[in-house]
């Protein structure tokens, strides 16, 4: 059978931006595997998607006007309820037939087949395949109710009673399938051949003859380029070629990428343009000028390449191609300038107000009504930031000032008008006041997400005030109940239990001198936090463990992408410190290799099974009291290598300790297959059980190694 190209395209008012790629992608995929799901696609077909501010659509190359023929088995009912006495059909039978469109057999065209139970009525055959024109409008109603849309609008038709819902109003809907237009209706529209050209430079209207031909009409006629990524690939040419040309860069900024999906959501053809502003506003923080430039006028923000600083040129991604771009180009400098002046009045104003005036305004400002204040919540950090410098042996001074400027800049008018600027317009007004080089670094990075600076010494007050501050929010919003459900976490606890891995994950690699995350003391922190809350916020008692519980269950979600689960579970089983959670995994990777491992792992988990039942009774050992050759031997091999392992464990050679612990598995082994642990005799199972329990001990100091099991 014969295939043809399907084109279905949505015409909409402008899209958002944010969205476009997604709801693009989301609309062909969705559009494809129904098509692939009614067996309409041939084995090579292919397709692509096309989205631009005012349109979704998905272009197919070959799709069956009808699919082949599909065998089916319908198992219909018991064979008692659908024959008579006679073997002829029953109403029910005949009934359930006319339902499944199966009116045309006869009793004579069905087999019966037992379930175990009772003899069914099996009909089998083939049925026709479905057919596009038919089915093509369930195809196009389910992909529009599962498109991912961000909000939703109500808007009414021209008849002004019906109201439709979708994420912008429709206006056109085409669907062909080669030449031929497929009846179908949805958001009030009955699809058509028709579709628009560019706003402003192409023809308003164009008139489909055929499918295939849509993309080259467009971009043609329309002077619309319709594919995404082909729209986004010409931004990205233009803005490279002419950022050379200049001397320039944009940057390497994670927010360039994110930009330049944005604009291409903006416009249909794109065309770059350079526009320019006053030298002078460099003066101000050139983060304030970027951010102004990127977030609110979508501009891309030039870099020199000599020495990275900002230059005073940009490049503007327009949807007008004009061979004299004067006024776009003059329109938007002047829509910028007033955007850069409210910036330097902003950065000019503040400068002016001393941070410790700024820091006392912060007791006016609400954390969160059960939690106090700004100023009480900067307390509390600043009081965890002076005991974890205390751990590290560091600069207490500077963590404790770093802590107390960490929040004055939200009383700034900068972060007031621009709220992305937290932390760093306080590392700014910090230099300003003559702050230390790591004070303003700690205040520059106290919002990042993972800590991953260049390992410094000026990295260890940032560092400082990064745990500080997710110990302090971990405690507080957990303490309080706001605690991460499903797919809820208003308050980034996950987020900040990551952050604080990542913080033990940079002490371990910075090796810096006589700084280690083993002084890191976690537990203590979150215990000190607790306590420096207000009785009025009336925190959970058990606040601190659980918190310690969730970093660790965040850790192990991280760990899962590198290491087993198995290894994972035994180490975190033993609820071991932060720092040494990678070297245990390690170590526990490097014994499950060995050939005692096996053997050891299933008598830890009996001895744990052993210890559990007896839990009431008194362990007291007693080597008098050893009977069996098997358990002497124990006895004797433990106290050999009992020492050894905890001498490895102290000196955190954990690989060493769990590979000195495997010279126990024939002691081990002859002592299950020989001695009978759950005597009648009171005194000797006790002293059995005290025996098992201090080689529990042993075996479990690095992991609970009955999780290999």
């Amino acid at each position: 059978m014969s295939t043809k190209a399907l084109l279905i395209e949505l015409l909409t008012e402008e899209l958002p931006p944010k969205a476009l790629q997604r709801l693009g992608e989301a609309f062909a995929t969705t559009i494809e595997a129904d098509l692939k799901k009614l067996a309409l696609l041939p084995d090579d077909y292919q397709y692509r998607y096309f989205a631009t501010p005012r349109r979704l659509a998905i272009l197919i190359d070959k799709v069956l006007p009808q699919a082949p023929e599909q065998d089916f088995v319908e198992k219909l009912m018991p064979a008692k309820v659908g024959l008579d006495a006679a073997g002829n059909a029953t109403p029910a039978l005949t009934k359930r037939l006319e339902a499944k469109g199966l009116a045309h057999l006869s009793v004579a065209d069905l087999s019966q087949e037992s379930d175990g139970k009772q003899d069914f009525l099996i009909a089998r055959g083939k049925a026709p395949g479905a057919i596009l024109k038919n089915r093509i409008q369930e195809v196009v109603e389910h992909c529009i109710s599962q498109l991912p849309i961000p909000k939703v609008m109500r808007y009414q038709l021209a008849d002004r009673q019906t109201t439709v819902r979708f994420v912008r109003p429709a206006h056109r809907l085409v669907v062909l399938h080669g030449d031929e237009i497929l009846p179908v209706q949805a958001l009030g529209l009955s699809a058509g051949r028709i579709t628009e050209g560019h706003r402003f430079m192409g023809a308003k209207t164009i008139s489909l003859t055929d499918a295939e031909e849509y993309e080259q009409r467009l971009a043609d006629e329309g002077m619309v380029i319709a594919d995404f990524e082909r729209r986004q690939a010409m931004i990205r040419e233009q803005l490279h070629r002419i950022a050379d040309s200049l001397g320039t860069t944009l940057g390497e900024d994670p927010e360039v990428a994110e930009l330049l999906n944005e604009v291409t959501a903006l416009v249909e053809h794109p065309t770059v343009y350079v526009g320019q502003f006053d030298r002078k506003f460099l003066a101000v923080p050139q983060a304030c000028l970027i951010l102004t430039m990127r977030l609110n006028q979508k501009y891309f923000p030039l870099f020199n390449k000599a020495d990275g600083k900002l230059d005073h040129r940009f490049l503007i991604v327009s949807n007008m191609h004009l061979a004299d771009p004067k006024n776009i180009i003059e329109g938007n400098e002047r829509v910028v300038r007033p955007r850069l002046a409210d910036a330097e009045f902003f950065f000019d104003t503040d400068k002016k107000t001393p941070q410790n005036e700024r820091v006392a305004q912060l007791a006016n400002v609400v954390y969160h009504n059960k939690l106090g204040s700004q100023l009480q919540r900067t307390e509390r950090v600043q009081a965890l930031a002076a005991l974890i410098a205390e751990q590290l042996g560091t600069n207490k001074q500077e963590a404790e000032r770093a802590a107390y400027l960490a929040k004055a800049d939200l009383v700034s008018l900068m972060v007031g008008e621009f709220p992305e600027l937290q932390g760093i317009m306080a590392s700014y007004y910090a230099a300003g006041e003559q702050e230390s080089s790591a004070v303003c670094q700690a205040l520059a990075h106290q919002y990042d997400v993972r800590f991953n600076l260049a390992p410094s010494k000026d990295g260890i007050t940032a560092l400082i005030l990064f745990v500080a501050e997710r110990v302090e929010t971990l405690v507080g919003i957990w303490g309080i109940g706001s605690i991460p459900t499903g797919e809820r976490d208003p308050y980034g606890l996950r987020r900040a239990a990551l952050g604080i891995i990542s913080a033990y994950e940079w002490l371990e690699q910075a090796q810096l001198d006589g700084i280690s995350a083993a002084h890191l003391d976690l537990p203590a922190l979150l215990a000190k936090s607790l306590s420096l809350f207000d009785a009025s916020s009336e925190l959970n008692p058990n606040t601190a463990t659980e918190v310690y519980e969730f970093i660790l269950e965040r850790y192990r979600n991280q760990l899962q992408a590198e290491h087993s689960k198995a290894v994972i579970d035994a180490v975190l089983a033993v609820n071991p410190p932060l720092d040494q959670i990678p070297e245990r995994i390690a170590a526990i990777e490097a014994f499950s290799a060995l050939d005692e491992a096996e053997s050891l792992a299933a008598a830890n988990k009996r001895i744990s099974n052993l210890l559990r039942r007896s839990e009431d009774e008194v362990h007291n050992f007693d080597a008098a009291l050893l009977q069996d050759e098997a358990e002497k031997n124990l006895f004797t091999t433990l106290q050999a290598v009992e020492p050894e392992v905890m001498a490895l464990f102290q000196s955190k050679d954990f690989t060493g300790g769990m590979s000195r612990l495997a010279a126990v598995r024939p002691a081990v082994d002859d002592f299950f297959n020989d001695v009978m642990v759950m005597t009648e005799d009171v005194a000797i199972r006790a002293n059995r059980l005290a025996l098992l329990q201090r080689l529990h001990g042993t075996m479990n100091l690095i992991a609970d190694i009955s999780r290999l099991a």
